[in-house]
């Protein structure tokens, strides 16, 4: 998806989803096939997980300096969610939007609902299980979580699922290729808006 000139600020797109739904698959994918886009990288006080790089996942810190960034007003949304702090830059976040960069975000719904509401040009994309059943066995399967942390995200997931309709598209995991593909199509028609090329539609003022 190439930039258009016309197009100043950025358009940010949040991904939200329960856990096991395939959403961080996806934002990678989406990554992956388009450099332009660029990842917004929450901060989190939760520990680490195998595999996960300070700076690429995540920013890892401890609850005391994170409540400490919270006062300084540091983050564009911040929620407790099992447990655990998560946040995001404001400044970061702002700042690749004004820099004409896509941003793809990846948070959880309370978080997304608070950036819609400081940001209502954002886009939200609900990545969806195909049903309940599916996401317990993706749980369990992929290995990451203690028993106890699964039965938390399970009591909690029909609460997320019913916020749903509050974002402005849902995508159904069923498929990965095909669920990777609507998204794209959503991306590419956010662009596509004429919001977007108020600039490009100037020039035609004179005539």
């Amino acid at each position: 998806m190439s930039r258009s000139t016309a197009s100043p600020k950025g358009v940010l797109f949040i991904i939200s989803g329960p856990s096991g739904t395939g959403k961080g698959t996806i934002c990678k994918a989406l990554l992956q096939k388009d450099p332009a886009l660029r990842l917004s990288v929450s901060t989190t006080t939760r520990s680490p997980r195998n595999g996960e790089i300070e700076g690429d996942h995540y920013y890892f810190f401890n609850k005391k300096d994170f409540k400490k960034m919270i006062q300084k007003d540091h983050f564009l949304e911040w929620a407790e969610v099992y447990g655990n702090y998560y946040g995001t830059s404001r400044q970061s976040v702002l700042g690749m939007l004004d820099q004409g960069s896509d941003v793809i975000l990846e948070i959880d719904i309370q978080g997304a609902l608070q950036v819609k509401d400081k940001l209502p040009a954002a886009v939200l994309i609900f990545i969806a299980p195909p049903s309940m059943s599916e996401l317990k066995s993706r749980l369990f399967s992929r290995g990451t979580d203690s028993l106890e942390e699964i039965q938390r995200r399970l009591s909690c997931m029909v609460d997320e699922l019913k916020l749903a309709g509050r974002y402005d598209y849902i995508v159904i995991n069923d498929n990965f290729e095909q669920a990777l593909d609507k998204v794209r199509a959503v991306i590419s028609a956010e662009k596509s808006r004429s919001r977007h090329f108020k600039s490009f539609l100037a020039q035609f003022a004179q005539y």
